[in-house]
């Protein structure tokens, strides 16, 4: 543990905790900036994470501290910023620091990946599901629609669900009668309220859910079997998602390694495009 980041020793404190929205709302604020939160008043804590002063004080009572004060002593201990950390930001434009920030996002999801059992996890669950739903709406649409693109070179059925509306719970349905048992979501911030409902759904319907979001304490936790996090950057105006991207990657990696014939599909679609002429060498 001493060799983890800042926010991985943060996220440690969180693990396991039944949170309300609020709550994890704070939580994932204080993981986004671990290096500074425990210099954080209440008052300013309250403004980072967008809620009330009590519902901070609240927070730190449903994590077992006496009060806020508590609790921010507590994260001196565990979370100290690193060293030389402070005012490094200065020298880089805001283009870098993106950059930056991406990086950080990048080395946290290392040290996540350190103990591979829930990825290896998730790669059986959806190595087994014939056909494999693969749902991603709004800002998580690309992030499915490339997941779906890799996993139909291995997997004999993959199902892109990247559009919401009616037909949503209809396309669920349909692939659980065909004999799905798992889906894979992708939820990334704003998160869809529809994404959330058909969750509810798919687990309503017997299908184990597979999540990758942006913080452990999404809203798509409650309605996730299996939560692997990968934070998104916000240096720039819009939200950048490298993190959420390469774990995407690494889910196709461990369910290849539970495709008996992943290999072979992937020679067979190699000597087709060859023969078609499908790519410039």
């Amino acid at each position: 543990m001493s060799g983890s980041s800042p926010a991985a020793r943060l996220q440690q404190l969180f693990e396991g905790r039944r949170l309300t929205p609020t709550q994890r709302r704070i939580a994932h604020s204080m993981v986004r900036r671990a290096g500074d939160v425990p210099f954080l008043s209440s008052v300013e804590l309250a403004e980072l994470a967008g809620v009330s002063q009590p519902s901070v004080t609240r927070f730190a009572v449903a994590l077992g501290f006496d009060g806020y004060p508590a609790l921010r002593r507590h994260l001196r201990e565990v979370a100290p910023a690193e060293p030389g950390a402070a005012g490094g930001d200065d020298a880089y434009n805001e283009y870098q620091q993106a950059v930056l920030g991406e990086i950080a996002n990048l080395r946290h999801l290392a040290e996540l990946l350190a103990d591979p059992g829930p990825v290896e996890r998730a790669g059986r669950l959806l190595a087994a599901s014939r056909p494999l739903p693969v749902l991603g709406l709004r800002a998580a649409s690309s992030q499915a629609r490339g997941f779906g693109y890799f996993a139909a070179k291995v997997h004999p059925d993959v199902r892109v669900l990247d559009e919401g509306g009616s037909m949503l719970r209809d396309r669920i349905d349909a692939a659980q009668r065909a004999g799905a048992t798992a889906l894979i979501c992708f939820a990334l911030p704003r998160h869809p309220k529809e994404v959330v409902d058909a969750l509810a759904y798919a687990q309503e319907q017997g299908l184990a859910v597979v999540s990758v979001a942006d913080s452990a304490f999404a809203p798509v936790a409650k309605h996730s079997d299996l939560l692997i996090p990968a934070a998104v950057g916000t240096g720039l105006a819009f939200d950048t998602a490298c993190a959420p991207m390469l774990l995407g990657r690494v889910l196709l990696e461990a369910m290849c390694d539970d495709l008996p014939d992943a290999q072979a599909r992937l020679e067979e679609f190699d000597a087709r495009a060859a023969a078609r002429g499908l790519f410039v060498e």
